[in-house]
């Protein structure tokens, strides 16, 4: 049976208020203060009306995770619109949740990446957010059943400046676009910041493969690696069912 990840009257407030200080800085203009007010206004209109709105946890990808922490930045759109699937980080669902398309390719493509790497039996990926791997999508809730029925709401305005927040940060980020609506956010990185930004289509099955970067065969995961290691950092683990990277040896440390 899914889990109950709907949202509850009055938690959005209660979450913002509960924010982590790392992040304040991004809420501090008052158009992005006015954004979440309205879209916070929004959600609990809908929740009177009695819509199941999701994920509980909309915050979820900025806890445990400074901007100064931030390695590596994978955008999503909004969050699954179905019941126990969203749970506050862009891609990810519970362990025993369906694993939908979209993760399905994104597994497949890194074990295309790590020859000889098992595709992962979970979903969660709270397993690369814990190493600093920032799953943030681009509106934070969403609707039973109603894709992008919080988009243009006011959260592109707030996770518009969370990415900006991170983007100035001064110790360089991998930023992974897939899909038009990702590589959008392009145009808020600083220019000449050092940042590694890949793009390509969206993992979704109706573009992975397609013209003019497909998802499938894109290499971002180990050209993130790759790069990491460059800058003195640590390669990140994409598995999540055993460590796939015994890359000491194929990186020369």
């Amino acid at each position: 049976m899914p889990i109950d990840n709907r949202l509850v009257p009055h938690a959005l407030a209660a979450q913002t208020a509960q924010l982590p200080d790392a992040w304040a800085a991004a809420f501090a203009h008052s158009a992005v203060a006015d954004a979440l007010a309205a879209i916070t206004a929004h959600v609990e209109q809908r929740l009177t009306e009695g819509a199941s709105v999701y994920p509980a946890t909309p915050f979820r990808a900025l806890h445990g995770l400074a901007p100064s922490d931030v390695r590596v930045v994978i955008l999503g759109q909004d969050p699954y619109h179905g019941p126990g699937q969203a749970q506050g980080l862009a891609f990810s669902v519970p362990d025993d949740c369906k694993r939908p398309p979209s993760l399905r390719n994104i597994f497949n493509e890194i074990a295309q990446e790590f020859p000889g790497t098992p595709v992962p039996q979970g979903n969660d990926l709270s397993p690369w957010a814990d190493q600093g791997v920032l799953l943030l999508n681009t509106a934070l809730t969403v609707e039973d059943g109603l894709p992008a029925s919080h988009a243009k709401r006011g959260w592109e305005t707030v996770t518009d400046a969370l990415i900006s927040l991170v983007a100035r940060d001064p110790s360089p980020k991998a930023f992974l676009l897939w899909g038009a609506h990702a590589q959008a956010k392009r145009l808020l990185l600083p220019d000449n910041s050092g940042h590694l930004v890949l793009m390509s289509n969206h993992p979704s099955p109706l573009s992975a493969r397609r013209p003019p970067v497909p998802f499938l065969g894109c290499g971002h995961f180990r050209a993130t690696n790759d790069w990491l290691v460059d800058q003195g950092k640590n390669p990140i683990d994409w598995g999540l069912d055993k460590k796939i990277i015994p890359l000491q040896g194929e990186f020369g440390l």
